[in-house]
């Protein structure tokens, strides 16, 4: 009986936040993830994704945290033949960066990760498409009443209210009815990429709520709007103003530099540093960037 192997591949879900647009890093025109093998030169795993990401996209990674093992026989291609060989597992990490422009060899492009999930974006209200994916999970769920209360509870119906943290459970369910490669359902990407990206999304869109990772991706000085611009194309949600305000004074994780921005359109913002001294504690206190909708 021939030996099972299994092929090992570090695939990137690199972040970066522009002009309030959630980007990822992309390669073969936004077909798939940066990855590549992890060989026997590697020091680590996290060492051997740094590298490909370097080789393949030329951009710098600093925040690096592994997302999770894929190695499900039916995604990506598998064959059911539990012989095949080798056996592929892929592991997916987030990286948050500060967009700069990628000259590497693999056609790196930044794009937005609602290209990918265009159902996600509730900034604007409510999205056209998610009228149409729900339609057809509700034909897809009809005479199965477990499946119409998933597809209502994920996707905000009947008076369930919509949740965005659960970005990979949506992406999981349209994939189960089929529905992946509608037209105008979001991009495609290769293998289980996209799979992937639903959860670095996810993890990101349930950190932010109990950790300050979002302070990776903040320039070294920004207003208290930028800061709210950017938890809500993150989150993909508007959030209340004045409680979002109330609550980044009371969490104390930010400090004025003394200096006013005047980029604001109208009257001269101040401008606020992030607290690295007290990320420990903030770790520990449970501190987090407040979420109040409107």
């Amino acid at each position: 009986m021939p030996e099972n192997l299994a092929h090992a591949e570090l695939i990137a879900v690199l972040v970066a936040v522009t002009d309030n647009e959630p980007r990822v890093m992309t390669l073969g025109v936004g077909a798939a993830l940066p990855s590549g093998p992890f060989e026997t030169g590697h020091r680590s795993l996290q060492s051997g994704l740094r590298a490909w990401i370097e080789s393949q996209t030329g951009h710098p990674v600093g925040y690096l945290e592994q997302l999770y093992t894929f190695a499900d026989r039916d995604r990506a291609g598998e064959a059911s033949d539990p012989h095949r060989q080798p056996r592929h597992i892929s592991i997916g990490y987030l990286g948050l960066v500060r967009e700069q422009v990628a000259l590497g060899s693999a056609q790196p492009e930044w794009r937005s990760w609602y290209e990918y999930f265009p159902w996600e974006d509730h900034r604007d209200g409510r999205p056209i498409v998610l009228e149409k994916i729900t339609d057809q999970l509700l034909i897809w769920a009809d005479g199965d009443e477990t499946r119409r209360q998933r597809v209502e509870f994920l996707f905000g119906l009947n008076g369930s209210i919509w949740n965005e943290d659960l970005v990979l459970q949506r992406y999981e369910m349209i994939y189960e009815a089929q529905l992946e490669k509608e037209p105008g359902f979001g991009r495609q990407m290769a293998g289980d990429h996209r799979r992937i990206l639903a959860t670095g999304i996810t993890r990101l869109r349930a950190k932010i709520k109990y950790y300050p990772v979002v302070f990776e991706l903040m320039p070294d000085s920004f207003t208290l709007l930028d800061l709210q611009r950017m938890t809500e194309a993150l989150t993909g949600v508007r959030l209340h103003k004045s409680n979002f305000r109330r609550q980044i004074d009371q969490q104390n994780l930010i400090e004025e530099t003394g200096e006013m921005s005047g980029e604001t359109g109208g009257r001269p913002a101040k401008l606020f540093r992030y607290r690295s001294a007290i990320l420990e504690a903030s770790a520990l206190s449970g501190a987090r960037l407040p979420y109040s909708r409107h």
